[in-house]
């Protein structure tokens, strides 16, 4: 189902050399790995993976560093990397991560128009819209033959910061395959905001979200495209801070007596990282390292 609520993030970017699974890498690992461990990581084999350090453009007019050591998927490589681990890909986001994929993160530019920084955050009342609206939409999970996915509570509740113009909050969520962090940071802008969801487990998401937040440090917004840059007479957003938490548009959406759009966007919101898939992960590293 696609989001009323995302515009597409196309990234522009040079073509550099495509980092390849290394070949004795199949070796080793079939002495070690179970046989759906061995497909999934030949299925990530398969995506046309690009390392960094690379400068990205973005719609927005905004731009992302990625870093040496770090790695980046376009939005087509993207949908078919969260498909390969059961989410509802929307083919908008691009994905980065370090090389060893210990956490990703996925980006996007919402073109929604500038978002007023000014209302009130009541954490447990987004808590509960955000359980309720995942149980509606496990329906969309069950048609696919996936596992359900629940919000379990807070790892940390909405903060906004007014310096540096980014909210940000963190779920956790479980399925039959375990539990994971769903980190969520918006960095407003002039004419819309950027989307950022990184994926960690709980264990890790303090370093996690750390580097996250040492990636995004590259990550900016073009002169005059700032949240400071607002003039009158641009778009503004139909919707505040604490809708954002919510879907943003589909949250107004529903409002006006559209449910659907908010199924639709608890459907795909969450994401989720096989845990038996992820024992590959001692073999992931092979993946990126570039060919002679």
């Amino acid at each position: 189902m696609r989001r009323p609520f995302r515009l597409a993030l196309v990234a522009c970017c040079a073509v550099l050399a495509a980092p390849a699974f290394a070949q004795d890498s199949s070796a080793k690992s079939g002495e070690s790995m179970s046989p759906e461990e061995q497909a999934y990581v030949e299925s990530l084999r398969k995506l046309e993976w690009v390392s960094g350090p690379q400068q990205v453009e973005m719609p927005g007019k905004s731009k992302l560093d990625v870093p040496d050591g770090y790695v980046y998927l376009d939005q087509a490589n993207t949908k078919k990397y969260l498909e390969l681990n059961e989410n509802i890909a929307s083919g908008t986001e691009v994905m980065f991560a370090p090389d060893d994929l210990h956490w990703t993160a996925y980006l996007e530019f919402v073109d929604e128009g500038y978002v007023k920084d000014d209302d009130k955050i009541d954490a447990d009342e987004l808590l509960k819209a955000l359980k309720d609206g995942t149980e509606e939409a496990n329906a969309e999970r069950r048609k696919r033959g996936w596992a359900e996915l629940h919000v379990v509570g807070w790892a940390a509740p909405p903060k906004y910061n007014a310096s540096t113009k980014r909210l940000e909050w963190a779920t956790v969520v479980e399925s039959e395959h375990g539990r994971g962090v769903n980190f969520f940071t918006k960095v407003l802008g002039r004419r819309g905001h950027a989307s950022i969801q990184m994926l960690s487990d709980e264990g890790g998401l303090d370093d996690a979200q750390k580097a996250l937040d040492g990636v995004l440090g590259g990550y900016r917004f073009d002169s005059g495209e700032t949240y400071a840059d607002f003039k009158p007479g641009d778009k503004v957003a139909e919707y505040g801070l604490a809708a954002m938490v919510l879907g943003g548009a589909a949250a107004v959406a529903t409002k006006k007596g559209f449910f659907g759009a908010l199924v639709g966007f608890f459907a795909a919101a969450w994401k989720f990282i096989l845990a038996a898939l992820v024992a590959a992960g001692a073999w992931l590293k092979n993946l990126f390292k570039k060919k002679d």
